[in-house]
């Protein structure tokens, strides 16, 4: 019931957050205009407001949609794979990575290549977090937290310092927005992205709920469970970072999301991650598509990085979650 109910929520949501704006779109004609565009009938919309609808807002809600989801997920299973409750999708140094690899590539001039870029940026802090980890001795959960803490911090450092020494004018705008996590830029490549991530790692995630429920007990009641445990917390993080990194080489940083809402979710249908992690994903969705409509209209003409905004909304939910949590042990 929880579920259906969301779902409508979502959907709902797209529709009225492609609604607003500067141009008076009803959301009757928003599915019109999807409807011309899949070839069922004639839009009602002139070919300008048709195209704000289709080249614009549409991509733009459904990147958020799927970068909400892809987050929230990936929050879940960091959670649960560390079993650190103050786990998030950026543990292991992607956000830092991706945030060099995007810099980068700003600075050089060729945007274009700015999701490429920063996915493998991502993927290369996740090299190093695990060889740092492996340098350590055997690889757990706590050395692979704590090399990820000191990746993201040499990574944050190099993009500090390249952006000190190379920015000049009003080109650091650009950086800025991409590391305080914008999608203003998101068109229908970023939708393509985020989708395909979802599929190929979000979906199958999803589908792995019982696995994830037996590292509640620890590594010791999961290998009794039948479950090789180092190989799937291997393929775990894997896909988590896969997960990650295209998600923050369309939106940037956003920051709260795979943190607050699992917590979230969890005070709804409990602690099962069979019913969690696919409501996470679409309770990820809907915040996010709130938090980008609110961001691009709460202070029209101007517009905020939607990081700014997810932090605003989720820091105090997050104490409020930790207060909460203290109140009940």
């Amino acid at each position: 019931m929880t579920g259906a109910v969301l779902a409508v929520v979502l959907l709902l949501s797209v529709t009225f957050a492609i609604t607003i704006g500067p141009s008076n779109i009803t959301p009757v004609e928003v599915w019109g205009s999807v409807l011309h565009h899949l070839g069922l009938g004639d839009s009602p919309l002139s070919l300008l407001r048709d195209g704000i609808v289709w080249q614009l807002r549409l991509p733009r809600v459904l990147t958020a949609a799927a970068v909400g989801a892809g987050l929230a997920v990936s929050g879940a299973v960091m959670q649960a794979i560390t079993r650190n409750p103050l786990a998030d999708p950026y543990l292991l140094g992607l956000s830092s990575g991706a945030s060099l690899g995007a810099v980068a590539v700003l600075l050089l001039g060729i945007a274009i290549l700015l999701p490429v870029a920063a996915f493998l940026g991502a993927m290369l802090a996740l090299g190093l977090t695990l060889l740092l980890a492996s340098s350590l001795g055997r690889i757990t959960p706590s050395r692979t937290v704590l090399a990820g803490l000191a990746v993201s911090a040499l990574a944050s450092a190099i993009t500090s310092l390249v952006i000190f020494w190379t920015v000049t004018g009003d080109s650091y705008r650009e950086i800025l927005n991409w590391l305080l996590g914008s999608l203003a830029g998101a068109r229908w490549p970023a939708v393509e992205i985020a989708f395909a991530a979802i599929l190929l790692a979000g979906l199958p995630i999803m589908l792995s709920g019982r696995i994830l429920d037996a590292f509640a007990f620890g590594d010791t009641s999961a290998a009794a469970l039948g479950i090789n445990v180092n190989r799937t917390r291997w393929t775990f993080l894997a896909a988590t970072a896969l997960l990650t990194g295209a998600m923050v080489s369309v939106s940037g940083s956003i920051g709260f999301v795979g943190l607050i809402l699992p917590h979230a979710v969890r005070l709804l249908v409990g602690p099962r991650h069979r019913a969690l992690l696919p409501l996470s994903a679409v309770v990820g969705a809907i915040f996010l598509i709130w938090a980008d409509t609110a961001a691009r209209s709460v202070f029209e003409p101007r517009e905020l990085p939607v990081g700014i905004v997810t932090a605003i909304i989720g820091a105090p939910i997050f104490a409020i979650l930790l207060t909460r949590r203290r109140s009940e042990a």
